[in-house]
């Protein structure tokens, strides 16, 4: 009888990794798909099964389940069904609805007190539907409202989306008529439109780990991943940015716990990932054309991780791979520029530690590589753990 599964809808290095550190930990790891299988319940009972095999067993069998959908609506189908046939999933179906949904986030963080950017939601699409296929365009009225709390510049975020995508930058109503024409109803926005204050966040955000065990209290981990550049102001490492290592300071620390509680809420075991951005009133102390000159002369150790990290050949033999991606992110990490960014992004965050805010929470971040190498957090370790609090 296996006691923890992996649920996911396709193999990357995360769930690759989950499977070695569950070796390592001596720890039977069954596997079960949530992409091309059929769920069957009614009158006969429970099934589950692919074209090619029946996993009705290994789920019959299974105590706690690690929900690594890649897909936030796959999930949170998942996370429903796995509860209802009274499975314990890490990270429950309240967590990933939650973290599904900005509006939702945020609206999580603010009750609970933590600081969050002034963000404003808006129900109305842009263009509706009429009888007679006409068509209502909310454009106007949609900018009035949202001139009533913002004068200028603003950031305008579909409510679901990740990696960046949909979200735009707009300095004045001609940028922001023209930014509301591409948010239409999707599955990554819904309904409505979201908008929010842009945080002077120089060139950087943070990404914070925070996790629970059953029987014990939200944890922060003590070292987070930077995400930063100059390539755009959505500091996502898809759009190219770099990323490094800094030490929480203890307020950030205690900010997270307070956003963690937010999303999990009575949750018994969670593990979540927290976005949170510096707010800077005045950066004029630091050498900002220093600092962009030590970017250029990091591209050549980055471009050398992000060639290994395309191999396409890394499934193949993923233990020669992750030895590979580490000595090329190591290498990367003793660098003189890495060295001097990672210190004015230390000495920064130092001074600004009481003004973060948080802004996004994710149930299943990605961590392998990045997170795990570069911002000294194993999330696949404290996933497995966690999933074992459920058992004992």
């Amino acid at each position: 009888m296996t006691d923890i599964s992996l649920l996911y809808d396709r193999s990357e290095s995360d769930e690759i990794g989950i499977k070695l550190i569950a070796n390592d930990m001596n720890i039977d790891l069954a596997f079960l798909p949530f992409h091309k299988i059929a769920f069957g319940f009614g009158r006969k009972g429970i099934s589950f099964r692919s074209i090619g095999k029946d996993y009705s067993q290994e789920l019959a069998d299974t105590k706690v389940i690690l929900n690594r959908c890649q897909s936030k609506n796959r999930r949170i189908y998942a996370s429903l069904i796995l509860e209802n046939i009274e499975k314990a999933v890490v990270n429950p179906f309240f967590v990933e609805s939650v973290c599904a949904s900005k509006v939702n986030n945020l609206l999580a963080f603010s009750k609970a007190g933590v600081r969050t950017p002034t963000s404003v939601y808006i129900p109305a699409n842009v263009k509706e539907s009429m009888p007679n296929n006409l068509e209502l365009d909310n454009t106007r009225d949609i900018i009035k409202l949202i001139r009533t709390y913002f004068n200028s510049q603003i950031i305008l975020k579909p409510d679901g989306g990740t990696h960046g995508r949909g979200i735009k930058l707009t300095n004045n109503d001609l940028e922001l008529s023209n930014a509301l024409k591409d948010v239409i109803p999707s599955i990554i926005n819904p309904s409505g439109v979201l908008v929010q204050e842009v945080i002077p966040k120089w060139f950087y955000d943070l990404r914070i780990i925070v996790s629970k065990e059953k029987g014990s209290f939200m944890k922060c981990a003590p070292t987070a991943m930077v995400r930063g550049g100059f390539k755009d102001f959505r500091t996502n490492t898809y759009l190219g940015n770099m990323v490094f290592r800094v030490n929480l300071p203890l307020v950030i620390m205690e900010e997270a716990i307070k956003a963690g509680k937010a999303i999990a809420k009575n949750s018994e075991a969670t593990v979540i990932a927290l976005d949170a951005m510096p707010f800077f009133e005045d950066v004029s102390v630091y050498n900002e054309d220093k600092i962009r000159n030590l970017f250029t002369e990091l591209e050549k150790p980055f471009n050398k991780v992000l060639k290994t990290k395309n191999d396409p050949s890394k499934k193949n033999d993923f233990k020669s791979y992750s030895n590979k991606i580490k000595d090329v992110y190591e290498n990367y990490m003793s660098s003189k520029p890495y060295i001097k960014i990672q210190e004015t992004l230390q000495n920064s965050l130092n001074d600004c530690a009481k003004e973060v805010v948080f802004h996004e929470a994710n149930a299943c971040p990605e961590f392998w590589e990045q997170t795990r190498i570069v911002g000294g957090v194993n999330v696949g370790a404290l996933l497995l753990q966690t999933a074992l609090s459920l058992i004992k």
